[in-house]
């Protein structure tokens, strides 16, 4: 397996979608322009690829000199555990260089996975929650 990582190949919404909903990442899926959206107005994406299939996706916010939000990290799940989500921060850190930390707020079930491809666990961060946007069943 020959994984391609982009910086200047963007997915479709639809791509992001399908990504998200099968790495499991909980995101507004269901909102197709939110999608959208998120991403027009990140400015560092990277993009693993297997030929045409997207396998993963780290999207950020950054100032390029100071500080970089990892926003989203995803792998597909079958292409878990070979390295592809490491591979994605390293080249996120890699483009934001030396001046600028990476930071990220985890969803529960990879807190156990950060410390082990180098973050360090804060104490100190705080968060305004966003209006509900998952809807009930």
């Amino acid at each position: 397996m020959s994984i391609e990582y982009r910086f200047d190949r963007l997915p479709s919404s639809d791509q992001i979608i399908e990504l998200y909903d099968n790495a499991g990442l909980s995101r507004p899926t269901h909102d197709k322009e939110r999608i959208q959206k998120m991403f027009d107005n990140s400015n560092l994406i990277v993009t693993a690829w297997d030929n045409d299939l997207l396998v993963g996706v780290s999207r950020s916010i950054t100032d390029w000199v100071w500080s970089c939000y990892l926003a989203d990290l995803a792998v597909r799940d079958n292409y878990k555990r070979e390295g592809i989500g490491k591979q994605l921060i390293n080249l996120t850190k890699e483009k934001v260089g030396e001046q600028s930390m990476v930071l990220l707020i985890s969803v529960p079930t990879a807190i156990e996975y950060y410390p082990k491809v180098g973050f360090v666990k804060q104490e100190s961060s705080f968060v305004i929650k966003r209006a509900k946007w998952k809807i009930d069943n």
